[in-house]
């Protein structure tokens, strides 16, 4: 149970609650603690939640309206005057929108501005492509000293909004729209900035996710190891910058096949960045990317985008089968490797 500022609210609360509404809640915790914080918005306090923070401390909240590039160069100012601004937008807007101002003015300068940049991946379905965040990731984490976080459920996305806290410089975290199912069953279990989580142990191939796929991951190897028999090893790896490549590389070894999972183009999000943990350690794998193949997304409900993509339930245990069957020659023989 969390109660802090005033606020209760328990795990089963984040069964009901959006990635958004727990994060507004933690914020107005926050803020408790933090007089240093203020909370900045385009015109998106209700739709993004931040706006529970506004409610609470109306004196610390700023709305620029619809000037987004404008909203981050104010939040650098803010935290060179000691302040630690909260900016809360559409992760289109954050990281394409106000692109060059989250990199020169926030991330150049190393500046403690955090992002809670909303409505990834496919979740705003309905709204089209426009409003569709498929290359948040690869963008963003290209920007140097930015840290990028996907949390999969509300409560994981409590755990990141106050881990953030604790790193001096700019961060991007990265939530969903609707209600994304809940991953975890407690709030402990060792939640760290930087460090896959093990979701369902595994030795015959493992399926690395983040976000709202973790959950479908870990579905999809319960109903492998029932079905087909297959131990499959799920890792949520919710930091995509810093990477955790320990678990990474020691997924390559122990199981030696690797399925990526994720609401974003394959182009250079997770995917990209697991495939270059795996290129530089040296080590052979059978390994594929599953997310949006390049291209722009049609108008739909959420559910069925994933669905189009294979990166539900269905779709990855049908990825897991089919790299499975591949022929691949998984020799203890590393010496051959380079």
């Amino acid at each position: 149970m969390a109660k802090e500022g005033g606020l209760t609210w328990t795990v089963y609360d984040a069964d009901k609650m959006t990635q958004r509404e727990i994060y507004g809640l933690v914020l107005s915790e926050l803020g408790e603690e933090y007089p240093e914080i203020v909370g900045l918005s385009a015109d998106l306090a209700k739709s993004t939640k931040i706006g529970t923070f506004g409610d609470k401390f109306p004196d610390r909240f700023f709305n620029f309206g619809i000037a987004e590039q404008n909203m981050f160069g104010v939040a650098a100012g803010f935290a060179k005057a000691g302040l630690i601004p909260f900016v809360s937008t559409f992760s289109v807007f954050a990281s394409m929108r106000a692109a060059e101002f989250l990199r020169t003015d926030c991330c150049y300068q190393n500046l403690n501005v955090k992002v809670i940049a909303t409505h990834g991946g496919t979740s705003f379905g309905s709204a089209g492509s426009t409003h569709h965040a498929t290359e948040d990731l690869s963008i963003v984490r290209a920007f140097a000293n930015l840290v990028v976080i996907v949390p999969a459920d509300a409560i994981e996305t409590a755990h990141a909004v106050r881990a953030c806290m604790k790193i001096q410089g700019p961060v991007y975290i990265r939530i969903g729209r609707g209600f994304e199912p809940r991953v975890y069953e407690s709030f402990d279990y060792g939640y760290q900035v930087g460090k896959a989580v093990e979701m369902h142990p595994g030795t015959d191939i493992t399926v690395i996710a983040c976000g709202a796929t973790v959950y479908h991951a870990v579905q999809a190897a319960r109903i492998l190891k029932q079905d087909d028999g297959l131990s499959v090893r799920v890792l949520n790896m919710h930091t995509i910058k810093p990477m955790d490549e320990e678990a990474i590389m020691r997924a390559v070894t122990e199981t030696r096949r690797i399925i990526t999972v994720e609401d974003h183009n394959v182009i250079g999000g997770l995917g990209g960045a697991v495939a270059e943990v795996i290129a530089g350690g040296g080590k052979g794998c059978a390994f594929q990317r599953v997310g949006i193949p390049d291209t722009f997304c049609p108008h739909g409900y959420p559910e069925d985008l994933m669905n189009l993509y294979k990166i539900d339930t269905d779709g990855i245990i049908e990825k897991v089968r089919e790299i499975m069957g591949r022929d691949f020659e998984a020799d203890e023989d590393w010496e051959d490797e380079v």
